[in-house]
């Protein structure tokens, strides 16, 4: 009696540059049970890619030509909800990392580390776990033991601290009087997704309303007034 085969790891690929990608291809695809099922190079295929396969993991680079994978790591989350992201990175800054983690991030490996590694920590990420590198995991554990450590006597700067990038995207879009979905056309994301970010963010800055939010906004910088 055979052995049913496991399920392979299906591994969405983002990266701006074609040859890291196809070599990337050709590594992963040569790791049974690891399978490529798409490679995206923009913000929107790689978005467009993870709704239509559902991958179990996207592997994503932070450094994505014009514009930071950080920007749109929300809407790969939101496109493709069973996927754990790992980041693959030449980019040596621990704040970038650590947004990446409260954003969702699984695990960060180094580009200059060996293929192994990075087989080893998509195996590991897929497996549940979180594949840190030793000071960045500290690092998060301290921020974690005291979150509000920066930003005593501060409140209003540790409420806008807990907005995600996407959510401080989406309160410069809304102050310039956007409808919603004049705003998931441009975000390339839902209604139903734009309303979901609303609903945290005004829970996050305590105000009741677009209203609301669009004078929060001007009085904290965190858009600019009109004229």
């Amino acid at each position: 009696m055979h052995q049913a085969s496991p399920s392979p790891i299906r591994v969405l690929i983002v990266d701006d540059h074609a040859v890291v990608r196809a070599g990337l291809r050709m590594l992963i695809d040569s790791q049974f049970p690891m399978k490529v099922v798409a490679e995206a190079g923009t913000r929107v295929e790689a978005v467009q890619a993870a709704a239509r396969e559902q991958p179990d993991i996207v592997l994503l680079d932070l450094d994505m030509g014009g514009e930071s994978g950080l920007s749109f790591l929300p809407d790969l989350v939101d496109a493709a909800r069973g996927a754990k992201i790992l980041v693959l990175t030449g980019v040596r800054d621990p704040e970038v990392h650590r947004k990446a983690v409260r954003a969702g991030v699984r695990g960060v490996v180094f580009k200059e580390k060996a293929v192994e590694v990075l087989i080893k920590a998509i195996e590991g990420v897929h497996g549940g776990e979180i594949w840190l590198d030793r000071a960045l995991a500290s690092s998060l554990l301290e921020e974690l033991s005291n979150p509000n450590a920066a930003f005593e006597g501060d409140p209003e700067s540790a409420r806008i601290a807990t907005l995600t990038t996407r959510e401080r995207e989406l309160i410069a879009i809304v102050s310039q009087g956007l409808r919603n979905k004049e705003i998931a056309d441009r975000l390339f994301i839902t209604e139903v997704t734009v309303r979901h970010h609303l609903t945290s963010i005004y829970s996050k800055l305590g105000v009741a309303d677009r209203f609301e939010l669009a004078v929060y906004a001007f009085r904290h910088g965190l858009a600019r007034p009109p004229g």
